[in-house]
């Protein structure tokens, strides 16, 4: 049985996030998108908690589904209880900023782990909630409160708060983890990398590699996904696969093109600066512009922690995607948001599930579905045709299928770096 999973996502209860991210128009979207398995996001604030456990029900070992008398639907999508914490705490003579995506296995597990964090820390703030506390000793407090937890870092090279970050993070899984590292199975790649990026470091080579939306609005669910084929729906089972990296279970991640994330390549946002590696070695890690430190991003970090050569010998493969939006937005050359995208994305939707679109239907199908250059677009963004501007410090990059986007993105980069000389 086919099973996409997207596990991490937030609240209405985190800052900058949707009011839409409420359990009964999540689920809608999830049916809308293809996603049978949804992380709840935020189990750590009480409001949403409550709020789950008045709108959800068991369903499957560990897992749940809306109460069919609140959303008059006998839905199909299944949510996992799963949230982000923020640690940030000084370890080794250095500031850490580490964000981790946690799993647990019911209500009574969440109960225990918020009660031993609300002694300490403010849980009711934001949904993903700031604690002073080493990432080491959380992930010890969690797994001493139910041992059936998964704690997996979250977007592991986002410079900010990552495990593997330019500006915060560590070198390595131990410096981190120490002696639990055996015990943290998996690793988010983020947006701005994909598995083949991560492939690059010997101390991931035994560690599952998994992707997420880290959606706060729910037409981003599933920006980011994992597929398994799967026997028995339980949170026992999608533990296991994710702990065991069972590839005969485990078939693919959805991935952003990395480009896409919006801290590929290194550069500053104020001063609209985008360099990459090799640019940015030119000029020491200094920004041309004001002559500060570059945020270095994921693509330059990956290369300075990389000890080995690609190879996708015995590893989970991934298919890098665009979303259905950004394609027809890019067709129609108007906005994402804009009521043309809107109608069709829905029109399209209302007949298939998106993922389904995006990876399965037959090009011949398609055609007969879709506006001949969407169709177009989706085969070429399945097979990799696509135009490309990388994201920065903040900027999300652009992808393209017709090259319009790219065109415009690539013309303004290059006005910059003339004007201070780097052309």
């Amino acid at each position: 049985m086919k099973i996409i999973c997207d596990f991490h996502i937030h609240s209405k209860y985190s800052r900058a996030v949707s009011q839409g991210m409420e359990p009964i128009t999540l689920s809608n979207w999830a049916e809308r998108k293809g996603i049978t398995v949804l992380g709840t996001g935020d189990f750590t604030h009480p409001g949403w908690l409550k709020e789950l456990k008045e709108k959800l029900e068991p369903a499957e070992n560990g897992l749940f589904r809306p109460k069919s008398q609140i959303s008059n639907l006998k839905s199909q999508t299944r949510f996992i209880l799963t949230a982000e914490l923020s640690c940030i705490y000084t370890k080794n003579g250095r500031t850490r900023k580490i964000h981790l995506l946690v799993l647990a296995p019911d209500f009574q597990a969440v109960e225990k782990i918020n009660a031993q964090l609300s002694w300490s820390f403010n849980l009711v703030s934001d949904g993903r909630p700031i604690l002073g506390i080493d990432a080491h000793n959380l992930a010890k407090l969690i797994l001493e409160t139910d041992e059936r937890c998964l704690i997996i870092p979250a977007h592991i090279w986002t410079p900010w708060f990552s495990l593997f970050g330019s500006a915060s993070g560590f070198d390595t899984i131990e410096e981190c983890f120490e002696e639990l590292s055996p015990q943290i199975y998996a690793f988010e790649t983020g947006l701005s990398s994909d598995p083949e990026m991560n492939w690059r470091l010997s101390q991931l080579n035994n560690k599952t590699i998994i992707s997420n939306s880290d959606a706060h609005s729910p037409s981003k669910l599933g920006r980011e996904a994992n597929v398994f084929d799967l026997d028995n729906l339980t949170y026992d089972e999608i533990t296991r696969v994710i702990k065991e990296n069972d590839k005969d279970k485990f078939k693919y991640t959805v991935e952003f093109y990395p480009e896409e994330g919006k801290y590929h390549f290194d550069g500053h946002r104020k001063c609209e600066i985008s360099l990459s590696p090799e640019e940015t070695k030119k000029h020491h890690n200094i920004c041309p512009v004001c002559h500060r430190p570059l945020t270095i991003g994921v693509l330059n970090r990956v290369e300075s922690l990389a000890d080995q050569e690609i190879n996708a010998e015995g590893r989970v493969p991934f298919k890098s995607l665009i979303p259905l939006e950004e394609i027809v937005s890019d067709v129609f050359s108007v906005g994402v948001k804009s009521k043309r995208v809107e109608e069709e994305y829905l029109r399209l939707t209302e007949i298939y599930p998106e993922f389904e679109i995006l990876l399965d239907i037959s090009e011949r199908e398609l055609n007969s579905l879709a506006n001949p250059q969407i169709a177009k677009g989706i085969m070429d963004a399945r097979e990799g045709r696509v135009t490309r501007v990388p994201g920065y410090d903040g900027v999300f990059g652009i992808i393209s299928v017709t090259g319009k986007k790219e065109a415009k993105g690539r013309t303004e980069i290059k006005k910059e770096k003339q004007q201070i000389g780097l052309f």
